[in-house]
């Protein structure tokens, strides 16, 4: 399968790169998922989707946010409930992932168009074991969401009277919060659970394990089967910085939801509910967007906080938005060793190369430009206070799904504006600029360098 079609080099010809042709198939992806959620044979009777409120579940579903227009479970029926998982499922693994696995199904040989493309999907910097790495992600988040919709079935049988409904939303519901969808069929998200502990740490758990990152769900995999064969395991710079990264974000959200609201929401609180509503709406900022509460009822200081935290998003190669938690690590790094007049970033026994280092702050740069640019268009078109446009801005771009209530009622320019930030923010801030970039162009000389006053 070729989709880029190169002309000789004496004639201008069209050539579509790797980066284009993947977020072609994401386009192609969700015009087909507009189309499949706009059936009324999906809809409950006497219900209409408009276009746009169908397109903008299907931008949502695709890049696995859950922001939504419309009330999932009074809009559709269990058909399209069912459309709908399907579709978050390929978007939360990737388009790429699902490619592959129908491609081995067939019996159709994986080329190296194939392999470049899958590459660039799942953020690799190499073409070897590309195969195995798609059937290792698959088989993973297949087996993480069928023990998830296992033991969300019989925690659900306390709420739901028969093994077949509780079944139908632990099927929604696991692959939902694996895929960081965010989606719920109760219109409420997980308030009507906020007293039930075990369903929260059971969600908590597959946010994690679906925000984490895959190359760290399969380094991890590898570890526990190869322990017993080796005295030690060696884990890549890539998991060391992202599980600490990850964790430390975890236990600053938590702490920092605490101290915000220890005097407003959590003031009359329990030890173990305040523990728990800090710890669940600080690991759904990563881009779980299930929330146990309503998030109006936060302070203002707390919404901007958790602002910041669903800017920063999930890890790289997973199923989350935002700028990756990897690229603020790097950057935090890179000031650290600065400052302590060190020129290069040494940690674990390892040397971050240059190249990494600028594209992290690009790619912070390029993400706040956006968000700063879509919060001040929101603005134009939506007056609405600038907390709550910052807030949906800040989820819409970090593909989380949490909401202060304002995006069924933006007008249709606002909602334009979210499905622009949901899809970059699904597709990354690199692969965006990549569409513009085109191929890389070698430099066969250099100007002399000379130095300029920075910051002082």
């Amino acid at each position: 399968m070729v989709l880029g079609v190169k002309q000789d080099k004496t004639k201008r010809g069209f050539f579509l790169t790797s980066v284009q042709i993947i977020v072609l198939f994401y386009l192609i992806t969700v015009i087909i998922a507009t189309g499949v959620l706009s059936l009324p044979a999906f809809h409950n009777p006497g219900v209409s989707v408009t276009f746009v409120d169908a397109l903008f579940t299907a931008v949502s579903a695709v890049s696995v946010t859950g922001l939504s227009v419309v009330t999932i479970h009074e809009t559709f029926n269990s058909g399209g409930v069912i459309a709908l998982a399907m579709i978050v499922q390929i978007g939360g693994v990737g388009v790429m992932t699902m490619g592959t696995a129908v491609w081995i199904l067939l019996g159709k040989k994986i080329g190296m168009r194939e392999r470049q493309l899958i590459m660039t999907d799942q953020n690799q910097s190499t073409l070897s074991g590309l195969v195995n790495l798609m059937r290792q992600i698959l088989g993973l988040i297949m087996i993480i969401e069928f023990v998830g919709m296992v033991l969300f079935t019989f925690l659900f049988l306390k709420y739901y009277p028969s093994w077949k409904e509780a079944l139908y939303h632990g099927f929604f519901s696991s692959i939902t919060a694996t895929t960081n969808a965010g989606f719920d069929l109760t219109g409420q998200s997980l308030i009507p659970f906020k007293d039930d502990y075990f369903i929260q740490l059971l969600t908590m758990i597959l946010i994690t394990a679906g925000a984490i990152g895959f190359p760290v769900l399969i380094e991890v995999k590898n570890f526990i089967a190869e322990r017993k064969y080796k005295e030690r395991y060696n884990f890549t710079l890539f998991t060391k910085i992202t599980t600490i990264t990850f964790f430390i974000l975890v236990v600053m959200g938590t702490v920092g939801i605490y101290v915000f609201e220890a005097g407003h929401f959590l003031a009359d609180k329990t030890w173990h509910e305040t523990l728990f509503y800090s710890l669940f709406q600080s690991v759904t900022t990563r881009s779980g967007g299930l929330s146990t509460m309503d998030m109006n009822h936060f302070s203002t200081p707390t919404n901007l906080f958790l602002s910041a935290m669903m800017f920063i998003g999930a890890s790289p190669s997973s199923v989350g938005g935002g700028v990756r938690t990897t690229t603020v690590a790097v950057a935090f790094l890179a000031i650290w060793f600065y400052a302590k007049g060190r020129n290069s970033i040494k940690v674990f026994g390892r040397e971050v190369m240059t190249e990494d280092v600028q594209k992290s702050f690009i790619v912070l740069i390029v993400a706040f430009l956006i968000c700063s640019a879509a919060s001040l268009l929101l603005a134009v078109t939506d007056p609405l206070p600038i907390e709550k446009i910052v807030f949906e801005v800040c989820s819409a771009f970090g593909t989380t799904g949490l909401s202060l209530g304002i995006t069924p009622d933006l007008s249709t320019g606002g909602k334009i504006i979210l499905m622009v930030l949901m899809f970059i923010g699904r597709i990354g801030v690199l692969s965006f600029l990549f569409i513009i970039r085109g191929k890389t162009v070698v430099e066969h000389f250099h100007y002399p360098k000379e130095k300029i006053i920075i910051g002082q």
